[in-house]
């Protein structure tokens, strides 16, 4: 009778089947296919590892910030397909003055526009705007439940992109390239500084509205980061992330000893070939295992007593904006590290009702503005926004002009990307300011432009990361969110 061979040594007899040239280069004694490899594999630079204070654990694990702050965990709302800031945030009288104008000649000279033809005319807000607090900033009837909030609010009027279309515009904000590869801002958040709970996901993505964002699921990916840092996405409904759940017929008991045979072999591989993918590979089988028990419990908003549903217009079991802003203070509660809600049908072009800015837009405030004034207080009140960072917005911003694509009777505007608002609050963000100023008609920044860059970095440095030195070696370059270059800021007007 023939002795069996080993497990293990079938495993490696068959890889060995599969050995591409890469593997051979990368580990072959002569060396130098290793060093030229180095160049351009996806490796942790040193300068990641020292400021994210990368230590042997797991790589979920909790890494301590580089510098003292304040916000523990972020919770970013988009608002995929951009809101009209001269409605909500960026109050523009003179604007309203010359409404349904032609417009000057000096704003049209040498610009493209996406939609608009021709000489458009000029397009005034219809909705009224107030101050509000003590802090007295300027904030549009349409949003009420925001304005409660001003005196918390850093509003940011002077955001400046360079990118015209939904997905390449929205690929550059949260990730940092205007193309699908980069990394999330919340994949390097959990791989600078780990997650609290290791029984959920480091990076939350709740989406609403309908559909994904325009630029899809690369939007929250990890790009050239470890795939154990891309973004999760939860659903509500009896299968809050799809496949997590035992196939039928298979026990939790059966799911442990299988993971367990699973988790055998690919520690041999790792063992051998020495691939970070390998160790997310049996990260990810383990958080999942984990996440079947605590995923089913952090989702069930049915345990919300009656007042914080009603406060936060939710209800259990719906796919709605409401619910997930419920789930977002659940999650963050629960030591999630960055929280990403999307929501889909803020693209008011005006060519029908359900997206001009007299019908669609309040009818989209409506959905959202209470839930996020539920979600502010409701962080207020349990003593979480101070280690929160809110952050509200879109990818780019709309025109002083009515779009009037194709004759259409409905009033909207086109993409722009010369300015548009934002808004942050808790976690370390001044409170009750504005920042940056628009020209009286609201086209271009008069004052202390924003780049998204500078938005990136400070978001980085309020969470704790340096965002110079937070860096992943990929093609031969220290990758980082910021891009290669210095010239990104820290915004310490932002700060508090």
């Amino acid at each position: 009778m023939s002795k069996l061979t080993p497990i293990h040594v079938q495993a490696q007899t068959e890889w060995t089947r599969y050995l591409t040239r890469r593997h051979f280069l990368k580990n072959c004694q002569i060396g130098l296919g290793a060093v030229a490899l180095s160049q351009t594999v996806g490796t942790p630079s040193s300068n990641a590892a020292e400021t994210s204070g990368r230590k042997p654990e797991g790589p979920l694990a909790v890494r301590p910030p580089n510098h003292p702050t304040k916000a523990k965990r972020v919770i970013y709302l988009h608002m995929s397909g951009s809101p009209p800031q001269q409605d909500l945030f960026d109050w523009k009288p003179t604007l309203v003055k010359h409404h349904m104008e032609p417009c000057p000649d000096e704003i049209l000279k040498g610009e493209r526009f996406a939609f608009i033809k021709g000489r458009p005319v000029m397009l005034g807000t219809p909705w009224k705007f107030a101050r509000h607090g003590q802090s007295g900033q300027w904030i549009s009837e349409v949003v009420p439940g925001m304005a409660r909030h001003a005196d918390d609010l850093c509003i940011i009027n002077s955001m400046i992109t360079k990118e015209i279309n939904h997905a390449p515009a929205e690929l550059f904000l949260h990730t940092g390239e205007n193309r699908a590869g980069g990394a999330a801002m919340g994949a390097w958040a959990t791989y600078g500084l780990g997650t609290e709970n290791q029984d959920l996901p480091g990076f939350v993505v709740l989406v609403s509205g309908g559909t994904d964002p325009t630029a899809g699921k690369s939007v929250w990916g990890s790009g050239f980061l470890p795939s154990v840092y891309q973004g999760v996405q939860c659903r509500t409904g009896n299968e809050p992330i799809f496949y997590l759940n035992n196939p039928a017929g298979m026990s939790r008991d059966d799911r442990r000893r299988s993971l367990d045979a699973i988790k055998a072999l690919n520690e041999a591989e790792l063992k051998e070939f020495g691939d970070p993918e390998t160790l997310t590979r049996i990260e990810q089988y383990e958080l999942a295992y984990r996440m079947q028990t605590s995923v089913p419990e952090v989702m069930d908003i049915s345990r919300e007593d009656k007042r914080t549903l009603e406060m936060y217009g939710a209800e259990p079991g719906k796919n709605s904006f409401a619910n997930n802003c419920l789930l977002a203070r659940r999650m963050a509660e629960n030591g999630v590290r960055y929280i990403q809600l999307f929501d889909w049908g803020w693209d008011m072009h005006g060519t029908s009702a359900d997206n001009d800015i007299v019908n669609g837009l309040p009818n989209k405030c409506k959905q959202v503005d209470k839930p996020i004034d539920a979600l502010l207080t409701d962080l207020k009140q349990r003593g979480m926004l101070d280690e929160t960072l809110v952050v509200w917005g879109g990818e780019f911003g709309r025109t002083s002009m009515n779009e009037a694509r194709g004759g259409s009777k409905f009033l909207g505007r086109d993409h722009h990307i010369h300015c548009f608002s934002i808004w942050m609050a808790g976690g370390g963000v001044k409170p009750g300011i504005t920042i940056g100023q628009t020209d009286e008609l609201g086209y271009r920044i008069s004052e202390n432009p924003f780049e998204i860059r500078d938005l990136q970095a400070t978001i980085m440095h309020l969470i704790g990361l340096d965002p110079y030195r937070l860096s992943f070696r990929n093609v031969g370059l220290n990758a980082r969110l910021i891009g290669p270059t210095d010239t990104p800021k820290i915004r310490r007007e932002v700060l508090a």
